[in-house]
């Protein structure tokens, strides 16, 4: 809860900033005008909080939208565009938030410039007010602002945003006197500032009237009862530095050494939050006592409780962190303490993925084995917390890929989190989260010089493109993917970039291309006796082979294609195989043979005990008999597909549908 000032117990309070608040209720009510055209704006205003980090820059932000909501109906939306600790956060992946939060369906792989275009799309028609906390600069706030005057967007940075006209920051101090006291006083309660009001002035002098400053002073007195305001104050003044490192370094070293190490540690936890069992793993102790020390945290005012057992280092206080580790931390520590953590959520997703298996399976006994701690009890609790931890998941996918030391760890995490994504939710509905994880395997696979993994990793991003109709860009994806197969010598992604190349080439229209490469894919699996692979590349010939108006090889390839399915006992495939050969002979003027392969093709349907299918090829012997001259015959076929399915409009549905679904 960044630049917040929350008391103890975690409940928010804020104090002060009523002229700032009068003042940016103003700007909200003024007219705002296109300085060239003269003209109302037609985009949403700007509203502008400049200060620095823990100046209570957000917490004035969430104070003005909480008296905003009853104008806005449609809501508040959030993003915050730095990681903690000052890394800019991509605006493709702010716009993927916005999305999420916006029930807005997210193309997997889209360019940054799609996705932030369909931010602006869904909030043209809302009246919302947008939070963007944290922001670098203008680039980051302006691809976010929709075209809609009736919506508002709040911005929060550290100083003005050159380049975004008609925005008037909102410049941020420190605190009054009298607010900051009225902070202190929920940790120190009244007595102590009662009795040295002087001393207080003083000490809110020393913190600069920074809300983050003094919510650790507050703290260091909440935990010593006895010590006096004018103490700290006369601490403080000793020591060198802006206000909020002196307060931090004063709770910093007032911490007993395995407290003062947690909270350090703390600063390699993804997105700044860890529950107690991450905070455990990071410090190598027992999760009880990591509990007990992240509670004395937010008693002490260094994270803020989140209320899902999560708990959070406020941003402004993660470069102390790292600073003060990499200072008295050696770097072997901090990497362990890192694989730790990195370890302990590969096997939290192996445990999320394995219960999804059924009874008895050999990932429910292994998950039986696990400690209590790392099992989950049913399916649910393990979806909610795969639901509830996505973002810190795949912070932590991004920040063990970004360490570059640690590949097999991250090459774990990343692949236990596809699988536990794809078992909760399925390959489609997590495939914008599963993109950006394809692209972390061929990050470490591109680094370490993993010809296998690179070679699966592009198959799969080029498959969620041929999916969203990036067909194109498929293609290239998969030529690369055969280059890296055969780098590898792997033949299961040479034949499969092989045939995903003609399918490309297939979808662009290209049929003697993808001719070519099915017949490629077709003489390796022929070369290696891979049976079901032949016949259904046989097929595919013969698909392409019927688009491009050679009927002579299609009937010869769909034939191929539907001995295969015999030899295999694939008795549906070997219907829709004959199936296609009676369409190939009817394109090419022999019906008597049509119907006659469409009469066996029915029949083995039939053996199949697949009804769609035999419906569907009932319906094109019905058509057949039609051409021929013979409409009762016609007429009893399709009595008979009707028959099948139960209904005349099941029929008609059926008949709409290609027999190669």
């Amino acid at each position: 809860m960044t630049d917040q000032a929350v008391a103890a117990g975690g409940v928010r309070n804020f104090f002060g900033r009523q002229r700032e608040l009068k003042a940016l209720r103003a700007d909200i009510e003024r007219t705002g005008l296109d300085t060239l055209a003269g003209r109302k704006a037609p985009r949403a205003r700007v509203l502008l909080i400049a200060g620095r980090p823990g100046s209570g820059r957000t917490a004035l932000a969430e104070e003005l939208v909480a008296g905003l909501v009853a104008a806005y109906p449609d809501g508040v939306f959030r993003a915050r565009l730095t990681e903690p600790g000052g890394d800019p956060v991509p605006t493709a992946r702010v716009a993927q938030g916005l999305l999420q939060d916006l029930d807005v369906a997210e193309p997997p792989g889209a360019a940054e410039d799609e996705l932030t275009e369909l931010v602006r799309e869904a909030l043209a028609e809302r009246r919302t007010v947008l939070v963007l906390d944290d922001a670098v600069d203008a680039e980051q706030v302006d691809p976010l602002i929709p075209d809609n005057p009736d919506a508002l967007v709040v911005a929060v940075a550290r100083g003005p945003l050159t380049g975004i006209p008609d925005v008037r920051p909102c410049t941020l101090g420190g605190l009054d006197p009298k607010s900051a006291i009225e902070l202190l006083t929920t940790y120190t309660g009244s007595v102590r500032v009662t009795v040295d009001p002087q001393a207080a002035e003083t000490l809110a002098e020393e913190c600069g009237g920074q809300p983050a400053a003094v919510v650790l002073a507050g703290g260091w007195l909440a935990a010593r009862p006895k010590a006096s305001v004018a103490d700290l104050a006369k601490r403080l003044r000793a020591l060198s530095g802006d206000p909020l490192s002196r307060t931090f370094r004063l709770a910093h070293e007032s911490l007993a050494q395995p407290a003062a190490r947690i909270l350090r540690f703390l600063a390699l936890a993804p997105l700044g939050r860890a529950d107690a069992h991450t905070a455990s793993a990071l410090a190598g102790c027992s999760v009880s006592a990591a509990a007990g020390t992240l509670g004395g945290f937010v008693s002490l005012g260094l994270v803020t409780d989140r209320g899902d057992g999560q708990y959070e280092v406020p941003g402004h206080l993660v470069p102390l962190l790292r600073a003060e580790m990499e200072e008295r931390d050696r770097p072997a520590e901090v990497q362990l303490a890192r694989a730790r953590m990195l370890e302990r959520t590969v096997r939290l997703l192996q445990s999320c993925r394995a219960v999804t298996e059924p009874e008895g399976s050999p990932a429910r006994k292994k998950l039986a084995g696990l400690p209590r701690a790392l099992r989950f009890p049913n399916v649910p609790s393990a979806a909610e917390w795969l639901a509830s931890r996505r973002p810190v998941l795949l912070a932590s996918a991004r920040l063990a890929v970004a360490d570059g030391e640690l590949d097999t760890l991250a090459r774990r995490l990343v692949a236990a989190l596809v699988r536990a994504e794809t078992a909760h939710r399925g390959a489609e509905a997590a495939a914008p989260e599963l993109y950006g994880l394809h692209r972390l395997v061929l990050d470490v696979a591109e680094r370490r010089g993993l010809h296998r993994e690179r070679a699966a990793a592009l198959l799969n991003l080029a498959d969620l493109d041929a999916k969203t109709g990036r067909t194109q860009d498929a293609l290239a994806r998969y030529r690369t993917a055969l280059d890296a197969g055969r780098a590898a010598n792997d033949p299961y992604a040479i034949g499969r970039a092989m045939e995903s190349v003609g399918g490309s080439y297939q979808e662009l229209g290209d049929w003697q291309r993808a001719g070519d490469w099915y017949g490629r894919a077709l003489a390796q699996r022929l070369a290696r006796d891979e049976r079901a692979d032949q016949a259904r590349l046989y097929a595919r010939l013969g698909a392409v082979q019927t688009y491009a108006g050679r009927y002579g090889e299609a009937l010869r390839n769909w034939r191929a294609a539907a001995a295969g399915y015999r030899r295999l006992a694939d008795l549906p495939g070997y219907a829709r195989a004959l199936s296609e050969a009676a369409r190939v002979q009817e394109y090419a003027g022999r019906p008597e043979e049509s119907l006659r392969t469409c009469e066996e093709a029915v029949e083995w349907a039939r053996r199949a005990q697949d009804v769609r299918l035999q419906a569907a090829l009932q319906l094109r012997l019905a058509d057949t008999l039609d051409r021929l001259g013979d409409p009762a015959a016609a007429r009893l076929h399709r009595s008979a597909a009707e028959r099948l399915l139960g209904s005349e409009a099941s029929a008609c549905e059926i008949r709409s549908a290609s027999v190669e679904d």
